[in-house]
């Protein structure tokens, strides 16, 4: 089936909330290039994907897909509202055939070092470090594939929290990604959730391939056990949404991650969570922030 592309030029600063505006919006994909540029400098993934919030150019090109029949002059026009952008930019909008694009994007992944003894390895490369923590993998046509700073946060967090023998819940797990590094790192049980049926089958072969004992199910079935440690990469409106069932999941002093939002959308988080936990200093990078902090015991 084809899909629907709208291409906007704007300052690169406004690229990161254009972005979060537009997968919030509907957007199945969007990509951040160098406008100045005749190719992609970084490839289209799915949401909760990887694209960077900030750009060593000047103007930003970003393209968005969405499924061919939405009204792109609409689209653009709410994300442009959302994202703070006035005057509103002009855009294109185009027809593209159907493609696995994450697929197609193979040559642009490459091993990536996340901490010191932590690394993200696309499953066709050969580990950099064969004593590291090697999480192989094969996004497939899910989201998560530890170039996004959001995901990247969360390995940190996840790493630094796991001392061994953790239950832990990557809720919107997409690739497994992270689901698969807690157990990799020492957890002793892992569930991942999502409500994209192609993600819980990458998350489950990403699984397989990493020999470890993920369990990936529906959102709707995911059941209400809670578990020590909760992760969730998502965009800031969802997980504002998600609160009260996210601090449902997270036992009495666990500890919870939430990830996926921009600097100035974490007030909002933090505010949607306070009445369940006390939350910690977040960490940022590249104009994205984590919240973390622990569960109250009332």
């Amino acid at each position: 089936m084809p899909w629907l592309t709208v291409t906007v030029e704007v300052d690169a600063a406004a690229a990161a909330r254009l972005d979060s505006a537009f997968l919030e919006t509907g957007a199945l994909a969007v990509e951040i290039t160098d406008a100045a540029a005749g190719t992609a400098q970084e490839q289209a993934y799915y949401v909760e994907a990887d694209t960077p919030a900030l750009a060593p150019w000047a103007m930003s090109r970003v393209a968005a897909l969405f499924p061919a029949d939405v009204s792109p002059g609409a689209v653009v026009a709410h994300a442009m509202r959302a994202a703070g952008i006035s005057p509103p930019a002009p855009y294109h909008a185009s027809l593209v055939d159907d493609r696995d694009w994450v697929r197609a994007s193979r040559d642009q992944y490459q091993p990536m070092q996340i901490s010191s003894r932590l690394w993200i390895v696309p499953s066709w490369h050969t580990p950099p470090d064969p004593h590291a923590v090697n999480v192989l993998l094969d996004p497939g046509m899910a989201f998560g594939t530890g170039t996004h700073a959001s995901t990247r946060l969360c390995l940190r967090w996840i790493e630094r929290c796991i001392q061994g023998g953790e239950e832990v819940i990557d809720f919107g797990c997409g690739s497994g990604i992270l689901a698969i590094a807690a157990l990799k790192l020492g957890a002793a049980a892992a569930r991942g959730v999502d409500i994209d049926p192609q993600a819980l089958l990458a998350a489950g072969r990403n699984a397989m391939q990493n020999q470890v004992a993920a369990r990936f199910v529906a959102a709707a079935s995911a059941g209400d056990e809670p578990a020590q440690l909760v992760v969730a990469n998502i965009l800031a409106n969802p997980l504002i949404v998600l609160a009260p069932l996210l601090a449902s999941l997270t036992v009495k002093g666990g500890r919870i991650a939430l990830s996926g939002i921009l600097l100035e959308q974490a007030g909002d988080v933090c505010a949607a969570y306070a009445p369940w936990f006390a939350l910690d200093a977040g960490q940022s990078e590249e104009g994205w922030t984590l919240v973390s902090g622990v569960r109250k015991a009332g």
